[in-house]
């Protein structure tokens, strides 16, 4: 498979505090990754700074044979909105926005016309079930129902790469599965490539290759938390 995204010796600390400690990772197109590990050992911070969010303290992150950190934030701004997406843990709709408003948002950022941005928007909604909720704000949905419309924004632009950070954390072990299952099927049929990071093992279980962080380093012996 063709590599979209790697990491090559990343290092990340918060003031004397190492969460990296040279970290290489890869993704090939159309793959899902998934990022486990301990609580505490790195996980977000790897994401984070795969997706740009982060600049690294050394090491390089390339993405088409680009490297991230040479970037201003502008660009990788705009990337996150272009070309990756990105799902947190509580999902972070504009609370003033209704479901279809917040789905069509990316879309607004890069231009798209209303009518055009929440046509999509619905078309993505009622691909992760929850049409219904197009003109309801989140406060009027259930977790597992704003974890969806997340999804739905994160995948409205059809990015080549989506990270998702905890994304079934808050949500029970029903739902969770649900909203997973939800969004592979849908990267599946897109061909994106997805860094998960999780620390329970049913979510693990859908990517196709397992990296486990211990301490902010890679684990050799790949021991994960099914284990």
């Amino acid at each position: 498979m063709t590599e979209i995204l790697s990491g090559t010796g990343i290092t990340k600390s918060y003031g004397a505090t190492p969460a990296l400690r040279g970290v290489d990772v890869s993704v090939a197109e159309g793959e899902i990754v998934a990022i486990t590990g301990p609580s505490g050992c790195g996980k977000s911070t790897l994401l984070h700074c795969l997706a740009g969010i982060l600049r690294a303290d050394s090491g390089t992150v390339v993405y088409r044979d680009q490297d991230l950190n040479l970037w201003s934030e502008a660009a990788r701004s705009r990337l996150r909105r272009t070309e990756f997406g990105v799902l947190f843990q509580f999902g972070q709709l504009v609370p003033e926005l209704t479901a279809a408003e917040n789905v069509a948002l990316p879309l607004l950022l890069a231009g798209s016309g209303r009518r055009d941005a929440r046509a999509a928007a619905l078309g993505w909604l009622d691909r992760f079930g929850v049409a219904d909720l197009a003109d309801q704000r989140p406060g009027a949905m259930s977790g597992g129902q704003q974890q969806r419309c997340a999804a739905a924004r994160a995948l409205v632009t059809e990015p080549r790469v989506i990270f998702a950070d905890e994304p079934t954390g808050a949500l029970d072990q029903l739902n969770g599965e649900q909203v997973l299952s939800a969004m592979v099927q849908v990267v599946r049929e897109q061909g994106s490539s997805v860094v998960l990071v999780t620390h329970e093992a049913p979510i693990a279980a859908y990517a196709d290759r397992e990296i486990v962080l211990r301490d902010g380093v890679v684990d050799p012996t790949g021991i994960g938390v099914g284990a």
